[in-house]
């Protein structure tokens, strides 16, 4: 319960034990006991599970003993509940020589000299615990066999070892981690750790003091301290957002408003790391956040204006397959889903947990999509536009929404065009056209400052009124002085020179990526019911085709026009199947992108399920036309295999070249609607560079171009299996690639497999034009 407007809090208290300190606040209360998830940990056989409770009330600490077998003593006294303070001193288990718990002041502590951290924040004003170094080799994870428990899941459970080196010095050595050890915010497998140094782990960071650990843990309460940003474009002929300055305090919600135009995607972008500023600052807490983004992007939450959640998918299922992304490989299955239901509960989805996505209202998708960030306990959370296409009632129900992550302690970012609900925000940021700070404060005086009674006429000033100096009429008031300048009334001194961002690091663990995604993306088919009774349709329509034409024996009239039908159907089943597998799912990719996922792991499980279920299609596509078929090749054989098996590999080379070739489609186009008119175009391609229609052998142009067709490979693979230039002699047929020879077969799929690579090759490099412009660097 949050205490009243000045009421007298408790102080905050040192706690004492034979392994180490942790400092006490009154804003949450303490576990003691054997527990290794409890928050003092005591490995003491006298001392049981859950031993007691240290809760401030009030103005003064108490100690609470929860039932335990042994007891809880003070003064040699056993007590089930009791007042201590600085000076006090516990016994668990045994009043003369039980594990001992002394309470203390806790003692001033000199600021940090770590670089890159200009200010002292709330982050690290006090460490969450302060302890000796127990050995030379000190092993963090966090499972309880380390000697540094860290007691999150985005953690490994041997994450790192802090070692001490002959020569006095300190190195950190990350246990190949799945979110990585960084070491002054960049990612490291080793690095000397000195005086002032920060190494991160999860949300916790380390700091040596002597010999002496303090750990410092993220907890979310945290600020934004935003310093002349400025993003141009066009060589800096155009600019989107201009010298942009606002601070964001602790559990704030902040909306961000304006015209279309003004800014506010770019603004997001640059302040979540996705597309840096050209010049300014961003502090993390007193962090610059482009230096230490490596980092700090797991500490920051970021929901889309379009779902990142597929839809077929069940709220479980899609909470499940995210958390197995974004934790460690080694979490165990129970404590993924474990943290699933506690978001759940959180976002009152636990009563639509096993309800498709595609299912909920538009209000609820969004639920969801909060619950997807909120899964790794970020301490900022960015949403853009979360409330567009609702009605007024879902509008509300977000905002407040929004209002509760705020109050449960998040810094909460939202950028609307909904003016509706901006009363349950704290501040409001107003931007004009150019990207410049029109207003910035509380809500409700934004419309009072900038002169209108409603915001329908504020809006339309803004495209009106260009030549009114709305940032410069706003940088003058006292409302600027007040909620955007220092405390000395001065403004921020951003940094000099331009902004330099590394890039994360690559992501551990692919093959467990792929695994992961193979698994989900096999689960978001198999609930798309349309696409399952087209995938097992095709080839048996297609195929039935092919066998109408073939009869009962390829002859001279047949064969050609049979064959054809294999190339269309295994280009219209591979294409058909990948055209649009890449464009409806961009927005999913791109945020996953950005917090680790592996863009080769992402195209191979595309390439492995749909892969599979293409391969498959073609053989049955092939069993269907030619089972049964007299195919009257050069002496009853094949070129190298049985004949109606060498057909069968070419038709599924050729349908796997194309299932390649419409992931290239899909990755190229802009969206999902043009996908099935560039589906035909490639079919007809198909048709007319084949070869089956046309004499392209010593034609200038129309050759070479053939080349990068699979279906020219694969007719030809097929015609020299069954000799069509003897069956059917012509000057069509007397291609050199029809040859019923094993060196010309074998150049047939080679080639195949070749332009398969290639396809995909290339649609790896498409799929880095639609990532974030820092995992691009």
């Amino acid at each position: 319960m949050a205490e009243l407007p000045g009421a007298p809090s408790a102080p905050e208290l040192v706690l004492e034990t034979d392994t180490g300190s942790t400092v006490l606040s009154p804003s949450r209360d303490y576990r003691v006991g054997r527990d290794p998830k409890g928050d003092v940990v005591i490995d003491d056989d006298r001392v049981s599970w859950h031993h007691a409770v240290l809760r401030a009330e009030g103005d003064r600490w108490t100690v609470r003993d929860q039932h335990s077998a042994h007891g809880t003593y003070a003064d040699g006294r056993r007590i089930d509940v009791g007042d201590v303070g600085p000076g006090s001193v516990l016994r668990l288990g045994s009043p003369a020589d039980g594990p001992r718990i002394a309470l203390a002041d806790p003692p001033d502590q000199p600021p940090l000299a770590a670089v890159s951290r200009p200010a002292l924040t709330s982050t690290y004003r006090r460490p969450a615990q302060v302890r000796p170094l127990p050995s030379r080799t000190v092993r963090i994870g966090r499972t309880a066999d380390n000697d540094l428990v860290v007691d999150d899941l985005t953690v490994s459970r041997h994450h790192a070892e802090l070692r001490a080196l002959d020569d006095g010095t300190f190195e950190i050595l990350d246990l190949d981690s799945h979110n990585g050890t960084y070491l002054n915010g960049l990612r490291v497998a080793a690095g000397l750790v000195g005086p002032g140094d920060i190494v991160g782990i999860g949300h916790s960071d380390f700091s040596l003091v002597g010999e002496v650990l303090r750990e410092y843990v993220d907890t979310g309460d945290i600020s934004l301290d935003v310093q002349d940003l400025t993003v141009a474009v066009d060589g800096g002929v155009t600019t989107l957002i201009d010298g942009v300055s606002f601070p964001v305090g602790v559990d704030c919600l902040l909306a961000v408003v304006g015209p279309s135009g003004a800014g506010k995607s770019t603004l997001l972008n640059a302040l979540t790391g996705q597309r840096p500023a050209d010049r300014g600052t961003v502090l993390y807490d007193g962090r610059d956040l482009y230096h230490d983004y490596p980092e700090l992007r797991q500490r920051i939450g970021l929901v889309p204006q379009d779902d990142i959640l597929h839809t077929q998918l069940t709220v479980r299922g899609a909470l499940s397959y995210a958390a197995e992304l974004r934790f460690p490989q080694d979490t165990a299955k129970a404590e993924r889903l474990a943290r699933v239901d506690e978001v759940m509960r959180e976002l009152g989805l636990d009563q639509r947990a096993e309800q498709p996505v595609h299912s909920l209202s538009g209000g609820q998708r969004k639920r969801v999509s909060v619950a997807l960030e909120l899964l790794t306990k970020p301490s900022l959370l960015f949403l853009d536009e979360p409330t567009s296409g609702l009605d007024p009632g879902m509008d509300r129900s977000v905002m407040h929404m929004l209002r509760s992550l705020a109050d449960d302690g998040h810094t909460v970012i939202v950028v609307t065009h909904s003016v509706l609900n901006l009363d349950v925000c704290d501040r409001l940021l107003v931007l004009a056209p150019g990207g410049r700070v029109a207003y910035y404060g509380p809500p409700d005086r934004a419309l009072p400052f900038l002169g209108f009674a409603h915001w329908p006429e504020a809006f339309e000033a803004f495209e009106t009124d260009r030549e009114r100096d709305w940032a410069g009429t706003f940088a003058k008031s006292a409302l600027h002085r007040r909620y955007v300048a220092d405390e000395d009334g001065q403004p921020h001194r951003p940094r000099a020179g331009p902004v330099e961002i590394d890039p994360p690091p690559r992501p551990h663990s692919r093959l467990c990526q792929v695994r992961t995604l193979v698994r989900r993306y096999t689960s978001v088919l198999a609930a798309d019911r349309t696409f399952l009774a087209v995938m097992i349709a095709l080839p048996f329509v297609m195929g039935a085709m092919g066998r109408a034409l073939a009869g009962e024996r390829l002859t001279q009239q047949t064969a050609i026009n049979a064959l054809l039908i294999l190339c269309v159907g295994a280009v219209l089943t591979g294409a058909a199947n990948a055209v649009r597998e890449l464009v409806k799912e961009r927005v999913i990719y791109q945020r996953e992108r950005a917090v680790g996922l592996s863009r080769s792991a992402y195209l191979m499980s595309k390439i492995i399920v749909l892969g599979g279920i293409t391969v498959v299609q073609a053989v049955v596509l092939t069993l269907v036309a030619l089972l049964g078929v007299d195919l009257s090749a050069p002496d009853g054989r094949g070129v190298l295999l049985p004949p109606l098996l060498e057909i069968t590999i070419a038709v599924a080379l050729l349908a796997f070249s194309a299932m390649t070739l419409g992931l290239l489609v899909s990755a190229l186009v802009r969206k999902e609607e043009v996908t099935m008119p560039l589906l035909v175009l490639l079919a007809i391609v198909q048709v007319v560079f084949c070869g089956a229609l046309l004499k392209l052998d010593g034609v200038p142009g129309l050759e070479q171009l053939s080349w990068l067709v699979p279906a020219r490979w694969a007719l030809g693979a097929m015609a020299g299996t069954i000799g069509l230039g003897s069956i059917s002699p012509g000057e069509r047929t007397a291609d050199p690639l029809f040859e019923h020879a094993a060196g010309t077969w074998l150049l047939d799929v080679g080639m195949l497999v070749a332009l398969s690579a290639v396809f995909a090759f290339v649609v790896s490099r498409l799929l880095r034009r639609h990532e974030p412009e820092v995992m691009r660097r």
